[in-house]
């Protein structure tokens, strides 16, 4: 699909040819039309938003909520322009050029790829709660009343069960999912031999992976692959399932013992909010997302909320598993890179069944 674009999209040559991949609307302020015809942006400023595709329900609530608080406070209008992809996509498109001035992504890795470009200049980390806007686990969804009796990471190494989860080059969601499963077989090997056992975890991973049915592009494509029939289990984000069961879509959701802790990013790209002149209202953007108003939005929408006021009053919305980690269990991200997504890492092993 080609996006539309108005006059009040900013065209950065042929990093715009990345970009165009990319669908773009824009929100609420939309267009007029002068008696020459051509679009004219009805908004004092125009913010770019380049985000993981997960995000987009979500958005389509908190945009116009922060829009009205903004003009209240300011007198100034915003026009969202939007654009949502795969995470890994999404952070490629504007290190290469695609100019978003504020970006939430599946993983901090992704946005690392944007400041090594030179586009984020300052540390986003230091944002409250390290710079994460939402957290999630990743679970296992079933068709309805769970037909293959699906408990455990184990049970995915069944022959005949087909299982669904994105791949790795294109999604964020697709490397939570292996991070979850390769962390779930280290600790496997911790319980059976006293010791992380990398080896071990490979062959775990490796055993699922030869029941594999499709590597998606996104995580929202794998999910549309399963609706259609597709395979008996997805390998998905919490709150993508709990999204989907809201609007009537009927899951089972599988919370393994042990799997990982999502942590989802939201920072401004600096140099382009700085060159378009939007910088303060892109802060104040990002800063909204921590709110507690924006957090319950959230939390709506089946993400487990960081701020801590909300994050306690929704708490009961949420299944805690009994042996839940996060990134730092694999070694920080850096090292994650390194051992799983490296040209020669664990995951291209498996791929090559080595």
């Amino acid at each position: 699909m080609r996006p539309t674009l108005t006059k009040g999209w900013r065209r950065v040559g042929a990093a715009v040819a990345l970009a165009a991949m990319l669908v773009t609307t824009a929100c609420s302020g939309g267009t007029d039309t002068n008696t020459s015809g051509s679009a004219q942006p009805t908004g004092d400023v125009t913010l770019v938003i380049g985000a993981y595709s997960v995000a987009k329900d979500a958005f389509g609530e908190l945009l116009p909520k922060f829009q009205e608080e903004w003009q209240e406070k300011t007198g100034q209008k915003v026009v969202f322009q939007e654009s949502y992809e795969a995470s890994g996509t999404q952070a490629r498109a504007i290190a290469g050029g695609f100019e978003a001035d504020v970006t939430l992504l599946a993983m901090e890795s992704d946005i690392d790829k944007i400041q090594k470009a030179g586009f984020i200049t300052e540390d986003w980390r230091n944002a409250p709660n390290g710079g994460m806007i939402t957290n999630s686990i990743v679970v296992m969804g079933t068709r309805e009343g769970n037909p293959k009796g699906i408990k455990e990471w184990t049970d995915l190494t069944r022959d005949g069960v087909k299982v669904l989860y994105p791949n790795p080059k294109t999604s964020g969601g697709a490397q939570w999912d292996i991070n979850a499963m390769y962390g779930a077989g280290l600790k496997q090997s911790e319980q059976e031999t006293g010791t992380k056992d990398p080896e071990y975890a490979k062959a775990f991973l490796k055993q699922i992976h030869r029941n594999v049915e499709s590597l998606d592009k996104s995580g929202r494509a794998s999910m549309a692959a399963f609706e259609y029939g597709v395979g008996d289990v997805i390998i998905t984000y919490e709150n993508e399932l709990l999204a989907r069961i809201k609007q009537g879509v009927q899951y089972d959701i599988v919370v393994p013992k042990s799997t990982i802790l999502i942590e989802n990013p939201a920072a401004v790209v600096d140099v382009n909010a700085d060159k378009h002149g939007v910088r303060e209202v892109a802060d104040a953007f990002v800063a909204y997302l921590h709110t507690a108003e924006a957090q319950q939005v959230f939390a709506e929408y089946g993400f487990r909320p960081v701020e801590e006021t909300v994050a306690k009053e929704t708490a009961g919305q949420f299944q805690t598993p009994e042996d839940l980690f996060d990134i730092s269990y694999l070694g920080g991200w850096e090292e994650v890179r390194s051992l799983l997504y490296s040209a020669k890492g664990v995951w291209y092993q498996v791929l090559a069944d080595l």
